[in-house]
């Protein structure tokens, strides 16, 4: 239980209660609202009014004191992995967004990197889920949990202020999309939530100058979905969000080797081939892999040699549809902010964009220059760690 003393303009002050739990809030909120105290109330830590109240105070632009002492983080809820970025510290998890469950006891057993190296290996009771799918969240629980042990390894001072989230979404998703990410993060223990779309922490990420009257065309390839974004004066012109990204990728390697060599591979075989073998663009020196799996027509274990050019066979579908929505966001631009494209060119970043010769097949398919940011994997969660230092910019293009 907290004190609040409401002030005729609706600034909060805050004051701790001795002796009882939850009472080591030794700070002062929202004070430049209004410093005149009036009548005093108490509110639960955790009531809905209690967070409206401090959520207009930020909206407002008070000053946050409220985060001085606690560990802000920024989230990039993947699909493929999860990555926090804690205020002063940089990213401080680089996970895999899986979480291991115990179906006996309905308790989570390991998460992230120990709960990947599960995959397809786990006796009937023990089950290796990814609850985020294609972006958004398709297990709210185990979101939740995942979210929640996350926080938790990072955020160490449990009996202080629960830590305010910015999490990076998929550009155009929907109200029920938002809805449970919010809700979710909020469970989890987080005093406020922000979203951000990912193609605009991307574009931050990558120090593009978004705030400046001048075209920035951003491409992120993800794990469940790509991306496209056209950014100008910290505002979207243009986006769009397909759901094709490295687990699809991963889908087209599995359907190609069973369809040609009648062999059964698992995700992590698949995922190891795409980084080993994975073009976009004939290579200067031809490789090949030795792969293993199961066969199916005589059901033993098999090992077969394939190439870079089968694997390029393989991934030519879901390339391309990224390609087709690139060039798309180049006709929807307007004409001004196309220019910009001329020198600035294409922006490429996400785990996507390690995928040999991406930027060379852009750059051949849409005669724009491509550059690939130096962190593609951590681009997006730099870009919304950048934005808990500058409130400003956070009220101009977080999600409503």
């Amino acid at each position: 239980m907290l004190h609040y003393r409401r002030a005729a303009l609706g600034g909060l002050r805050q004051r701790p209660l001795l002796g009882s739990p939850g009472s080591l809030l030794i700070l002062e909120h929202c004070v430049s609202c209004n410093p005149a105290a009036s009548s005093r109330v108490r509110l639960p830590a955790r009531s809905a009014h209690g967070s409206q109240l401090l959520s207009t105070c930020y909206r407002k632009g008070a000053v946050p004191v409220l985060s001085a002492f606690s560990n802000d983080i920024a989230i990039d809820l993947g699909t493929s992995n999860t990555l926090v970025y804690m205020k002063g510290k940089g990213v401080v998890v680089r996970e895999p967004s899986i979480v291991a469950i115990n179906k006996k006891t309905d308790k989570v057993e390991a998460v992230g990197k120990e709960a990947k190296e599960m995959l397809g290996r786990t006796p009937g009771h023990i089950v290796a889920v990814r609850p985020l799918k294609d972006g958004v969240i398709a297990d709210f629980e185990v979101t939740e949990q995942m979210l929640s042990y996350f926080i938790r390894r990072v955020h160490n001072r449990r009996f202080l202020v629960r830590p305010r989230i910015i999490i990076g979404v998929p550009s155009g998703i929907t109200k029920v999309e938002e809805r449970a990410v919010r809700d979710t993060a909020y469970r989890a223990k987080a005093s406020e939530v922000y979203l951000l779309e990912e193609a605009m922490s991307a574009a931050i990420g990558a120090g593009l100058p978004i705030t400046e009257p001048s075209g920035n065309l951003i491409v992120d390839i993800g794990g469940g979905t790509t991306d496209v974004a056209v950014i100008s004066m910290a505002g979207i012109v243009y986006s769009r969000s397909i759901r094709v990204g490295g687990n699809e990728l991963d889908e087209a390697l599995i359907n190609y080797i069973k369809r040609n060599y009648n062999l059964l591979i698992g995700e992590r075989t698949a995922e190891n081939i795409k980084m080993e073998l994975g073009s976009a663009y004939p290579l200067e020196q031809e490789l090949d892999l030795e792969i293993k799996g199961r066969d199916l027509i005589e059901g033993v274990p098999k090992t077969v040699t394939v190439t870079d050019r089968e694997i390029r066979e393989a991934l030519s579908e879901p390339i391309s549809t990224i390609v087709d929505a690139v060039r798309m966001a180049l006709e929807r631009t307007p004409p001004e902010l196309s220019a910009d494209f001329v020198d600035k060119g294409i922006v490429l970043t996400g785990g996507g964009a390690l995928i040999r010769n991406l930027d060379v097949r852009l750059r051949e398919e849409t005669g724009v220059p491509v550059t690939i940011t130096e962190d593609p994997l951590s681009t997006v969660v730099l870009g919304v760690g950048r934005v808990l230092d500058d409130i400003d910019l956070l009220r101009r293009v977080c999600l409503p």
